[in-house]
């Protein structure tokens, strides 16, 4: 293994956070600040001259603001970001708009006892800066094209009877997965099945992720609430915090909601939805793993898929990480490896085929 250590660049108009980020992360074997800037003026000047891995950005800074800046960089002279502000939190949409931009992730500073806080965050800051160093930097997507969305597909899904309330549309996904769940969602028509969908994000922010989404797409989005019917034309997002799955109630999906331990370190967990799919779903679920650090979702895949499930994973080259997708495949957990770019049109695909197959019987 390579004695590298990750070159960090900390950029931060207050002082206490840019000692106390330097603190965090020359206490890791594996990494060290290359440079500290208190503006983004500064900070590319030092990117010239140290090279940085990865840069740590503060979003609300003198001279030009941290999404500003983010802008250019990503345009001119890419390179792994983690957002670190307190912006983030009550400002959870420009948290989003960052990975939209191209950060790989973000990290919100406590809100009272900045240092003691943020040294309490010290393995979820380190973790997330070894995510970027070796994640896959991807081509950012300007934001009017976002908002246009993909073609859509030329017929709809429910032109013949092919499709009941039994049809559900499983998702998985971790870091780079919110603009991977905005491209898998935006082609599907308004009479998708309903999709139930699981992103590792911390509360505060998957209301407002749902929010973007459903002013992108043509399927209605929405955080989850317990005890609602689940039905097509939706998707429903698990709120941070909570464990999402699917349970019964009669002849109907509901969503299910609880705060039971993490698994696999999160809540919510995608092996937890990926596990009720398998029990309540079964043949009629499709279950997909997208982008993501880890193995959250991979086991549960394998039991959609041994239930009946139709199963897929987003391949390598367009995965921001692709941890999660290669865990799933490993295991034998997935039917079909897919490009992102053609997730959504092999999902409308297969469920046409087994809807002409349903209707033959």
């Amino acid at each position: 293994m390579s004695s590298k250590k990750i070159k960090v660049l900390c950029v931060d108009d207050s002082a206490l956070i840019r000692s106390v980020m330097t603190e965090i992360i020359n206490s890791q074997p594996d990494m060290t600040v290359v440079g500290t800037a208190a503006d983004p003026l500064v900070a590319r000047d030092l990117i010239k001259v140290t090279n940085p891995d990865v840069l740590t950005l503060d979003v609300e800074m003198p001279r030009m603001d941290g999404l500003e800046f983010l802008e250019k960089l990503m345009r001119l002279r890419p390179m792994p970001v983690v957002m670190v502000s307190s912006l983030t939190e009550r400002g959870s949409e420009i948290a989003l708009r960052a990975l939209e931009l191209g950060a790989i992730d973000f990290v919100t500073k406590p809100r009272l006892g900045v240092r003691d806080g943020l040294l309490n965050y010290t393995e979820l800051i380190a973790g997330k800066i070894r995510t970027a160093a070796s994640a896959r930097l991807l081509p950012a997507r300007n934001a009017a094209v976002a908002r246009q969305g993909s073609e859509p597909p030329q017929e709809s899904l429910l032109r013949s009877p092919l499709l009941s309330t039994e049809k559900l549309i499983i998702i998985g996904a971790s870091t780079g997965g919110t603009e991977a769940i905005r491209e898998v969602l935006q082609p599907l028509p308004p009479d998708s099945p309903a999709v139930m969908i699981a992103q590792h994000m911390p509360a505060g922010f998957t209301r407002s992720f749902a929010q973007r989404l459903d002013g992108l797409c043509r399927i209605n989005v929405k955080e989850a609430e317990h005890g609602e019917r689940v039905l097509p034309g939706y998707a429903y997002i698990a709120p941070g915090g909570f464990h999402l799955s699917l349970a019964r109630s009669g002849a109907n999906y509901v969503a299910h909601l609880d705060q039971e331990p993490p698994v696999n370190r999160h809540r919510p967990s995608i092996d937890v939805l990926f596990d009720s799919a398998a029990k309540h779903a079964g043949k009629n679920a499709i279950g997909i793993i997208l982008t993501g650090m880890g193995k959250d979702g991979a086991e549960g895949l394998l039991r959609m898929r041994r239930a009946g499930a139709h199963t897929l994973a987003q391949d390598e080259a367009s995965c921001v990480v692709f941890g999660m997708p290669r865990e799933a495949i490993s295991l034998g957990a997935v039917d079909d490896v897919s490009p992102l770019a053609e997730v959504s049109r092999r999902v409308l695909a297969h469920l046409r085929t087994f809807g002409e197959r349903t209707n033959r019987v």
